[in-house]
């Protein structure tokens, strides 16, 4: 933990620096593939925190993911930041929705629906529809879609043509269906997921003396992954915000893709039309993947259109260089699967962990190729976006076991060898048939192994980072996690589509299936999907920190015709496929800061504290009484003796006046404070530690003619002074 706040910005970068110090509203962080953005706004939250200027408590940061607000918390607890809340978007608003709801609505809230598909079968059944699981999947994909857009059911067939989208069924019937399930949902006195933000919203447009409170509660907020925020999610943000712009959004618009999900990054690439004095801080130093995986990122964009292209990020790395990524093309799918699985038995011969290799592909149904080659080599796997990992039946029995191990372990035979916690976690397991070596082949009893030996694993690093730490100190750890999604990872070589393989990454990276029709998807048709489409690989292609292959197959099966071909977006990349792209084109965006055209005149109200540092000597100010006077206690004053005693001698009439304490006008360390700064405009006086924006408004005109030497006169009944008169006469 950095011993202090200053401590908090070592190791920075300049630009990452400039993020954690933009403590003044608002800010866009524009942040690349491995660029380290979530260490800039953890450390731009700590550095507040530690520097005095944010309190813990008044801070919500929301992220799109349970694990991803769970690593947030974690990294803010290692800086001295704990307390801070990092929820996504439905956790805040539904912890936010159950305290409210008695005093807005009355009563309980409504119940969770824990599958809505199983309503929608209902509704459609009510309807007199049937559909197969797929047709009912994509169904209830539209119904979401329709809600986190603010789409009613009337709307539906209307909104998906303006949209351009390419609804699964006719559009009247799913608006039938989506009303039908809306009707449901009411008889049953239940709510779905959406329903958590549309509900939220709705009170919070409602009820202002709600809004003010969750405002008085949270006055700054970040939210991670902007470019993927939907309509109603921005919506919930501007209720949280209110007046309010101490915001603070980090995003990449070449990394938007779940646009069918009802994201977009138009919030993101507006945020400077919205904020015209907003801070925007470009990352592009990449420090997750060799500058020959860089130039092959950069180079798939730049043949890139649309608004996102325009705003895409120049990376440069800041690895030392490695292999050239590998171009494959294979006569058939199997092939491709078998060549792709000897290789990467290669690498975990050569030393690569199996958990640090992925196999991607644009659609799960690719997977299972993939799964029979790695296992036929005898190479582990595990397979990204199956059944939870806390869901899984055999990961609750261990957990029910290792609780009771904790509670009565003393008299439990099991342990009485067990030397430490791992060895106490692997005694317990090792009841349920978790052994040493895994079990051969693949299957339901190999799944059920792995889960166990991640609990393991799970333990080992536990008991690593907390050496005192008990059984009882590991299940509430596992408690946390499983209330967070916050799985260990499986060791095994991960297998996932590429939307699964978002926010993750690995020392090598198989992309395989980048065929026509595959990569783009056949029913991407318009513009703007292909671009989404690019984007897609071009994520698939920054997961990778060393090796990267990228492979295509001409035939789906043994003697088929060969008549694919591979991705478009392989163009000018691909050796023998033309001129090698990469260069910088107009468009491209490199790093840097740019200071928003109103930065001058919101630095004129003090709607904002800076950072408090020592006028002396620099050094960041955390003690209130050193943050008053802008110095450190030991430095030397240079206080206006004079000038001191005049505002002593004002702020006694002001007190006399409003019939008040005369530290409520401002304290002695204010006042001090001030005669040392003696300020000679408003954003001088504005910066000094407890002036703020009601007493500036109050009392400022007052102090800054004092300061100037100038007499008050016209004394006002609310303690003010007519100083503009006094000022015009002259």
């Amino acid at each position: 933990m950095p011993d202090s706040a200053d401590g908090v910005l070592d190791g920075l970068d300049p630009e990452q620096r400039e993020v954690a110090t933009a403590l003044h509203g608002p800010v866009c962080v524009l942040a690349g593939a491995g660029t380290g953005k979530t260490r800039a706004i953890t450390h731009r939250i700590a550095y507040g925190v530690r520097a005095g200027i944010l309190q813990p408590a008044s801070v919500l940061a929301v992220t799109f993911t349970a694990r991803a607000a769970g690593e947030m918390r974690g990294r803010l607890r290692q800086l001295g930041a704990g307390g801070v809340q990092a929820r996504t978007f439905h956790s805040a608003a539904l912890r936010q929705l159950q305290f409210f709801w008695p005093k807005a609505v009355g009563g309980e809230v409504p119940r969770l629906l824990d599958r809505k598909i199983q309503l929608v079968a209902e509704a459609a059944a009510r309807c007199g529809i049937r559909f197969d699981r797929n047709e009912l999947r994509d169904v209830t994909a539209e119904i979401e879609w329709s809600k986190v857009t603010q789409t009613v059911p009337a709307d539906y067939p209307a909104a998906v043509v303006k949209a351009g989208r390419e609804a699964p069924r006719d559009a009247a019937e799913i608006g039938q269906i989506y009303r039908t399930y809306e009707q449901l949902k009411r008889e049953r006195g239940s709510i779905d997921f959406e329903d958590v933000l549309l509900l939220t919203v709705g009170v919070l447009q409602d009820r202002h003396d709600i809004a003010e409170q969750v405002r008085a509660q949270y006055q700054h907020f970040v939210v991670d992954e902007y470019q993927d925020v939907s309509p109603l999610q921005q919506r919930l943000l501007e209720l949280w915000l209110g007046d309010r712009d101490t915001l603070c959004v980090v995003g990449d618009a070449s990394q938007t893709i779940y646009s069918f999900t009802g994201a977009t990054p138009d919030h993101l690439l507006n945020f400077r039309t919205r904020h015209p004095n907003a801070t925007v801080v470009k990352l592009v130093r990449d420090y997750r993947s060799t500058p020959q995986v860089v130039h092959l990122a950069n180079g798939l964009l730049t043949q890139a259109k649309g608004r996102a292209a325009e705003q895409r990020l120049e990376l440069v790395s800041q690895r030392e260089a490695g292999p050239e990524p590998v171009y494959t093309e294979y006569a058939d799918e199997p092939a491709e699967a078998e060549g792709t699985a000897r290789r990467i038995r290669d690498l975990i011969a050569a030393g690569v962990p199996a958990g640090e290799i992925a196999v991607l592909f644009r659609i799960n149904a690719q997977s299972e190729v993939y799964e029979q080659a790695l296992a036929d080599v005898g190479v582990p796997y595990q397979l990204r976006g199956a059944e939870r990992f806390f869901e899984r039946p055999e990961v609750r029995e261990a957990g029910v076991k290792l609780r009771g191990a904790a509670r009565f372990g003393a008299n439990d035979a099991l342990l009485d060898d067990a030397v430490d916690l791992p060895s106490e976690v692997r005694a317990v397991l090792s009841d349920m048939g978790w052994t040493s070596r895994p079990p051969a082949g693949s299957g339901a009893v190999r799944d059920r192994w792995e889960s166990l030996a991640a609990l393991v694993r799970l333990a080992e690093d536990f008991a690593e980072a907390r050496p005192a730490a008990t059984l009882a100190d590991l299940v509430a750890e596992l408690d946390e996690r499983a209330n967070a999604q916050h799985a260990p990872t499986v060791e095994g070589v991960t297998l996932a589509s590429l939307h699964a393989a978002k926010g993750l990454e690995w020392d090598a990276v198989f992309l395989v299936g980048l065929t026509e029709g595959m990569m783009p998807i056949t029913y991407a048709k318009s513009d703007e999907q292909i671009e989404e489409e690019r984007r897609l690989l071009y994520v698939g292609v920054t997961r990778a920190r060393l090796h990267l292959a990228l492979s295509w197959s001409l035939a789906r099966s043994p003697g088929g015709r060969a008549s694919r071909r591979a991705s478009r977006f392989l163009s000018g990349l691909r050796p023998g496929s033309g001129a090698v792209a990469g260069r910088r084109t107009p468009g491209a965006v490199s790093g840097g800061v740019e200071r928003g055209d109103g930065a001058a005149a919101v630095a004129r109200r003090p709607k904002h504290r800076s950072p408090a540092r020592c006028r002396v000597c620099n050094k960041t100010l955390t003690d209130a009484g050193e943050m008053k006077l802008m110095r450190c206690e030991g430095c030397p004053s240079e206080l206006d003796e004079a000038l001191y005693e005049r505002l002593c001698e004002w702020r006694a009439e002001q007190a006399a006046r409003s019939r008040q304490p005369a530290y409520c006008v401002f304290t002695d360390k204010t006042l001090m404070a001030i005669a040392e700064a003696v300020p000679g405009t408003e954003s001088e006086l504005a910066v000094i530690s407890g002036v703020g924006r009601r007493k500036f408004d109050r009392y400022g005109s007052d102090v800054l003619a004092i300061c100037a030497g100038e007499e008050l006169v016209g004394a006002s009944e609310d303690g003010s002074e007519d100083t503009a008169k006094n000022s015009s006469e002259k």
